[in-house]
């Protein structure tokens, strides 16, 4: 079946960096579009960043200039590397297999003031 694993969340401060992990498995990764979301305490799920099977991304605005997502298909993994991050980052963050409802368990970011 189709797993989804993220990792790679933590506490830092803000200006710091992260990078977000998420291992596919039981799929056929290389065909598929990947996207991060995340959600904070109260808030609705939002769209982060997304790359198609060909590479091509998109991201929020709110993340523009400081979130880059990239994948590598010999390791059936999406990243999300964070940098500059500010409080207002602080969420759990989800990977989604394009618009399938195929999510993983999510990973938490904390970003201190």
């Amino acid at each position: 079946q189709v797993q989804l694993v993220e990792s790679g969340g933590g506490l830092v401060q803000a200006g710091g960096s992260l990078r977000l992990s998420c291992a596919a498995s039981g799929m056929l990764f290389r065909l598929a579009d990947m996207g991060w979301y995340r959600q904070a305490p109260g808030k609705q799920r939002e769209l982060v960043a997304r790359i198609t099977s060909g590479g091509n991304t998109a991201y929020a605005d709110s993340v523009k200039g400081r979130f880059t997502i990239s994948r590598d298909n010999g390791k059936n993994t999406v990243y999300l590397q964070m940098n500059n991050l500010i409080p207002e980052d602080t969420a759990v963050y989800y990977c989604r297999w394009g618009d399938m409802d195929y999510w993983g368990k999510g990973t938490l970011v904390t970003v201190s003031s």
